[in-house]
């Protein structure tokens, strides 16, 4: 089932943020943090990538698959709480490969 624009409008607005940009991807959304990804909405679930610091930002998170086949990411139940939600971002954010340069 495809996410909806309504949640990730909800997310986007909970973050609050110029920051946070999101990119539509076979029915569901990636989000970028300053221009890294730091996760995305699937299934209207917000799933972020398991490093260390959001590990131990949420050391209670369940881990759950994106999609079929995907690597397992924490999902994030707090999404009420845009306070949680700026500070996972930001404690995420020096664990987050920075993007690829395009090759021309």
């Amino acid at each position: 089932m495809p996410s909806s624009k309504e949640y990730l409008n909800f997310v986007l607005e909970q973050l609050g943020s110029s920051e946070v940009d999101c990119k539509p991807m076979m029915g569901e959304f990636l989000l970028y943090y300053r221009g890294r990804l730091v996760g995305g909405i699937y299934d209207d679930r917000l799933l972020v990538k398991p490093v260390k610091s959001a590990v131990a930002y949420m050391p209670q998170a369940v881990y759950s698959l994106p999609y079929d086949g995907g690597k397992e990411m924490l999902l994030v139940e707090n999404v009420d709480d845009r306070e949680f939600l700026s500070g996972l971002f930001e404690a995420m954010f020096d664990e987050l490969p920075p993007p690829k340069t395009k090759r021309k």
